[in-house]
Formats: structure tokens, sequence, C-alpha cells
């Protein structure tokens, strides 16, 4: 009897660990949604006013500097370095110890961003000779690149600033908010272009503009949360708090630790910047497509998934992290591998449906559809590695997080090297794919040793059904491809291609379930008890 009780309180925290991820995943999810779609109309916007050449390659290139930042420090390691110790406040310290803790952060927070943003601005030109040396050989080119680095550069304190927010909602289990917070960025940059490009000379100017807008607005958007629970507080001078020390313990490591997507986009713009001009624009185009999938579902299933495994560290259940770890790869191959087979089958008409208008040609579509490709079959490796990483965050581990990247930066730059010449911009794209799979197999041997068994079996028989399901997906995008309606009206290829996707999506769900797969009758069972919950 004892052993059976056992076993049903188990299995009764695991399947209550599961429908926290979903719950949250539904959340996060849905607000990434919202800023993937707006984030489409926002290139669809930048395509059509600008196009692909070197008045973008300079914008691209000066807003990745901020941009990488914002994810490595903001958004990347800052929130991933508070969550556990927001977390252990929140439920082990009386209230004025929390609110005490949140000032002292707030304020180093502060200090860093800006002494950051300062340091940017002043070494902008030196920046962008670093990150693309190829603009060096045009002045007027580099010149661009310098001046709008510099309007950017202090969107890293407004989005710095709502990573805190960010942070300390989603430890109280508050998540659409919180993730909502991109699709104003996007909607800042939008609304510029149209308002101000007309009027600005240069014209790109607007966009930096609209970055610095929607800067304002992310971090907007968090306030009232955080102002119902009774967490906006102001700065303070004490720079000498307990929960300092641990918070820059957690953030050097894990900095480097989630780098490694970055850290090849870095290499990735340099290298590009030798290739002929419009080969930024290409990668960057393809990356955000590429992204779509992988910020709605992986990375939004990470961030689901690191409240409830630092939770089970705190209570020092190792099996349930293990668990929680198997669950949440099993749903994001079962995602992220059939996303990767209709990008890769159906790239040349969802890059032409998004960009092929105004002064995107299509020599433009074609040469993007190819670092698409590329990207797309390391889609399940970006989305599983960052899932695998969050394992060693959340029992405080992240050195080992940094290892991994390390091995999967210097993979990225060997294959990119060796690739750009035969294949060059796609092969960075592929280099980019190699790197995010030997993240993934270094992640999961240190995982295996870390937490014991992971189900590697049932994970293995899982990939196995999702592949094979996959290949009715790939059947039928390439019959879609193959009829397809060249050179039409666009509406008829958008409603074309919404048959392609939504029919695959439909031939794909039926395939899994007939071949016994788990992942699928998980989410209806969680969705369903949910629905029964809320009636």
């Amino acid at each position: 009897m004892p052993d059976g009780v056992g076993f049903c309180k188990m299995s009764g925290l695991r399947e209550a660990a599961e429908r926290r991820i979903i719950r949250a995943l539904g959340s996060i999810g849905t607000a990434t949604l919202a800023s993937r779609i707006l984030g489409f109309v926002r290139d669809m916007v930048v395509a059509l006013a600008f196009g692909a050449g070197p008045v973008t390659d300079a914008f691209f290139v000066a807003f990745r500097i901020p941009n990488m930042l914002r994810r490595l420090l903001a958004e990347g390691a800052l929130s991933t370095a508070v969550i556990p110790v927001f977390s252990e406040y929140l439920v082990k310290r009386p209230r004025p110890e929390l609110l005490r803790m949140l000032r002292a952060v707030l304020t180093a927070t502060l200090i860093g961003l800006l002494a950051t943003t300062a340091a940017g601005i002043v070494l902008a030109p030196w920046i962008v000779r670093v990150i693309a040396p190829g603009f060096s050989a045009d002045a007027g080119h580099h010149a661009l690149a310098v001046l709008l680095t510099r309007v950017m550069f202090p969107y890293l304190v407004l989005v710095g600033l709502g990573a805190l927010a960010v942070g300390l909602l989603n430890a109280e289990g508050r998540f659409f908010a919180p993730a909502l917070g991109p699709a104003l960025l996007n909607v800042g940059m939008i609304t510029s272009v149209l308002a101000l490009a007309g009027r600005l000379d240069p014209p790109i100017l607007a966009l930096a503009i609209g970055v610095l807008v929607g800067g304002v607005a992310q971090l907007a958007i968090q306030l009232p949360g955080l102002a119902r629970l009774g967490l906006l507080v102001p700065p303070s001078r004490e720079l000498a708090h307990p929960a300092l020390a641990r918070i820059l313990g957690l953030l050097g490591p894990s900095v480097f630790g989630l780098a490694a997507v970055q850290v090849t986009v870095f290499v990735n713009t340099l290298l590009a910047s030798l290739l002929a001009p419009g080969s930024i624009s290409f990668l960057y185009y393809a990356d955000r497509v590429m992204e779509f999938p992988l910020g709605v579902f992986g990375i939004a299933l990470a961030s689901a998934s690191l409240p409830t495994m630092s939770r089970q560290a705190a209570a020092g259940d190792t099996r349930g992290i293990a668990d929680t770890l198997n669950f949440a790869l099993r749903l994001s191959f079962w995602i992220s591998v059939p996303a990767s087979v209709g990008l890769v089958v159906l790239r040349t008409p969802i890059t032409r449906v998004l960009f092929e208008r105004g002064r995107f040609s299509a020599a433009d579509t074609d040469a993007t559809a190819v670092a698409l490709a590329w990207y797309a079959l390391g889609l399940a490796g970006f989305s599983a590695s960052r899932i695998a990483a969050q394992a060693f965050y959340a029992i405080g581990e992240p050195a080992t997080a940094v290892r991994m990247g390390i091995v999967s930066v210097a993979a990225n730059i060997v294959a990119a090297v060796f690739l750009m010449t035969p294949l060059a911009h796609g092969g960075l794209a592929l280099a980019s794919s190699v790197a995010a799979y030997v993240n993934l197999m270094a992640l999961a041997v240190a995982a295996r040793r870390r937490f014991g068994r992971i189900g590697g079996r049932a994970l293995a028989a899982s990939v196995a059904r999702t592949v094979t399901a996959a290949v009715a997906l790939a059947v039928w995008s390439a019959a879609l491809v193959w009829l397809w309606p060249v050179r039409a009206r666009l509406l008829i290829e958008v409603i074309w291609l919404a048959v392609a996707i939504g029919g695959g999506v439909g031939i794909y769900c039926g395939t899994s379930l007939a071949l016994g797969a788990s992942e699928p009758r998980v989410l209806l069972q969680i969705v369903s008890r949910r629905r029964r919950v809320d009636a």
C-alpha cells in the first residue's frame, strides 16, 4: 500500500508539473504568437519601404548589437538569474525583506545598464568595425551603421528594466503580460516607419526611433501587474544586499550559457559582411521566419519549464526535474520537427508571400529561401537545447551550460568558415544549425550525468514517431509546392499557403495520433480538464 500511495503521489506531482507547464506555455505562446505576427508585419513594412540592400544591412547590424545585448543581459541571462532568487524570497522570506531585495536589485541593474549603454554609444564606431568589418570599405555605409547604433543603444536600459519585471511576474505565475511586451516593440517600429520614414533623412532613422518607442512600451506594460502585486518599488542606495551576490553569481555564467545562439548570429553577421551585398539582410529575413515557431513554441516552452524545475530543485526533487525535462523535450521535438519540415519544403512560397513586394525582388526571395532552408534544419536543436539548458539554471549550476555553450560556439565558427565559400550565406545558416545540435548533444550528455536516467528510450521512441508523422507532412507539402499557382495574385498565394499549412498540421496531428504519440493526447487532456474546471 505505501508503495502504491507513493507511486500515485509521484504520478500526481508529475501530472501537476506538466499541467503547469502547459498552462504557462499557453499564455506565453499566445502572447508570443501575437508578437511574431506583428513581427512579420513589421518585416513586410521594412521590406516594402527599404528592400534588402546596403541601407537595411546597416540597420540590421546596428539593431543586432543592442538586440543581442538585450537577449543576453536582459531577457536571457538576467531573467534566468533572478527567477530562482525571486522565487525563494517570495516563498521563504517576509514581505519587507522581499521589497528590500527588489530595491537593491533595481539599483544595481540601473547602474549596470546605464554604464553599458554609455560605453556602447561612445564605442559605437569600433563596435561596428568589429561586428561588420566589411563596412569599413564604404565610409558612408559605416557612418550610417554607427549613427543607428548610437540612436538605439538606450533601448537596452528600457528592456533591461522590463526583464526584471518579467522575472518577478513569472515567479508569481504571471506569464501573459510579460510575454506580450515584444509585440509592443513591433508596434512601435511599424508605427514609426509609417509616420516618420518620409520625414527623416536618412529615412531608416525612423526604424531606430521606433525601437526606442517600442522599448518604452515594453517596460510600461509590466508596471500595472507589479503595482497590483505591491511590487512596484523605487531604487535604494543599498549595494551590498546578499541577493545581489547570488544573482551576479548566476548572471555571469548564464550570459554565456544562453549566448550560444546569439554568438553564432554575431559570427554569421561578421562573415556575411564579407560576402555579396544583401547577405546580412537575407540571413536576417530568414532568421525572422525561423524564429516564428522557435519563439511561439520552443523558447516559450523553455520559459514555461523554468519555474517548475526551479520549484522541484528547491524541494530537492531530482527525479522530478528529470521527468519534467523529458516531458518538455518530447513536446519540443513533437512541435519543432514538423515545423522544420514545413519550413524547408515551403521555404520559397513562405518567403514570397511574406516579403516579395516593393523593393524586395524575386532574386531576394530566392536568396532568402536558401538561408531559411538551412536555418530550419536546426530548429529542433535550437528549441531543445534551450530547454535542456534551463535544467541547469534551475539547480543553480549554469557553469555546465557555459561549457556546452563554448563547444557550440566553436563548432559554429569552424563550420561557418568552411561552409561560407561553397554555400555563401546559406553556409552560414547551416553552420548555426550544426552548432545547435552540437550544443544539444553536449547538454544531453551532461544532463544524463547530473540527473541520472532522463528517459532516453522514451524520448527516442517519441522522436521516431514524430519523424514518421513528419514524413506524411513532407509529402503533402511537396505536392502543394508542385501544384503552386506560380506568380498568381497575392490573395491566391496567401490562400494556397494557408491551405498548405493548415492541411499539413491536420495530416501531421492525425498521423501522430494513429502512431500512438502521447504528446497530442496529453495536450488535449490538460486543455479539456482546464475547460471543465473553468466551467
